[in-house]
């Protein structure tokens, strides 16, 4: 797998959009990190910065916690264990949350959000490493090892209903890991603060109390567009933002419909109240015609569609 400018790259080059200096008098302190083993960042306004030491510490904690779910890399995580096992007894409420989540989009989508595609994606990275393309029937094999209605979840359980199948959260797990922090910072009685954890969230105002400015950028770094963001989330999407093949031709955005990573869009980016619905939208947008995108954003009052490209 190669990065062409990586997702995470090109998202905090859009992020570099917000920052604005801070007013005389005002306190800011700025944190940086990973999450999902990628860089994540936030900054948080009318914060002292003792104070700001211990939020950060308590951040990162909570982001351990979340990537022991939702990691696809962690072997210990609840979601690598439902990978491995086929069966996750006794699953978190957070993952129980998300997929409701996410069989929503699923819906709207008309099945283009669909996580389930993690055979397909492992086909193609697979055959990407070594140069070709992956056999017809091999794509037909993965095909029938997916979809979204052979999955089964409640809270005893959540279970594939076909050998071989597995599942990826990387197309709304970062939107919501990034609404849980900003849950959490606002507990905390912090109510201006801008998130990047993968997606970017904007809570409250900039210290002269206007909006906060996201860029959106496409993976070579070039911002195309400057969306205000004032209590909402913005997600951008991009399938050539991570490659899957040397040559730069393979994407990392797989159609459930025909297990191809061939999108209709170069870039979709996708503003909500919710960071996890602006990620998991955005996603699903890339394979659909316009027509079809605005119909399944409209299905959320909160989502708007910012750009497509």
């Amino acid at each position: 797998m190669r990065n062409h400018l990586s997702r995470r790259r090109f998202l905090a080059i859009a992020a570099s959009a917000m920052a604005s200096p801070a007013l005389a008098g005002s306190q800011s302190a700025h944190w940086q990190g990973t999450a999902l083993g990628a860089g994540a960042s936030m900054r948080l306004e009318g914060v002292a910065h003792g104070r700001a030491a211990s939020v950060f510490s308590a951040v990162e904690a909570e982001l351990r916690r979340l990537e022991g779910i939702f990691s696809i890399h962690d072997a210990g995580s609840s979601l690598a264990r439902l990978n491995r096992d086929g069966r996750l007894d006794h699953p978190p409420a957070e993952m129980l949350e998300l997929l409701g989540l996410a069989g929503r989009i699923n819906d709207v989508t008309d099945g283009a959000f669909d996580p389930t595609v993690q055979p397909l994606w492992v086909l193609h990275a697979q055959s990407a490493a070594v140069g070709r393309l992956p056999a017809r029937v091999d794509v037909s094999d993965a095909i029938r090892r997916t979809g979204w209605e052979k999955l089964r979840f409640d809270t005893r359980q959540i279970v594939f209903s076909r050998p071989g199948m597995a599942m990826t959260l990387n197309g709304i797990a970062q939107g919501y890991i990034t609404d849980r922090i900003a849950a959490h910072l606002q507990a905390q009685g912090l109510t201006d603060v801008l998130i990047d954890m993968g997606e970017i969230a904007a809570r409250g105002a900039r210290p002269d109390g206007s909006a906060w400015i996201a860029g959106v950028a496409r993976p070579d770094g070039r911002i195309v567009q400057r969306v205000r963001l004032k209590d909402r989330a913005l997600a951008t999407s991009a399938p050539t933002g991570t490659l899957l093949d040397a040559r730069g031709e393979v994407g990392h955005i797989i159609d459930p419909a025909n297990g191809l990573p061939v999108a209709r869009h170069q870039l979709v980016s996708v503003s909500a109240g919710q960071a996890a619905l602006a990620d998991g939208l955005s996603t699903a947008c890339c394979l659909l015609p316009i027509n079809d995108a605005l119909r399944a954003i409209a299905a959320f009052p909160t989502a708007k569609l910012e750009s497509m490209i």
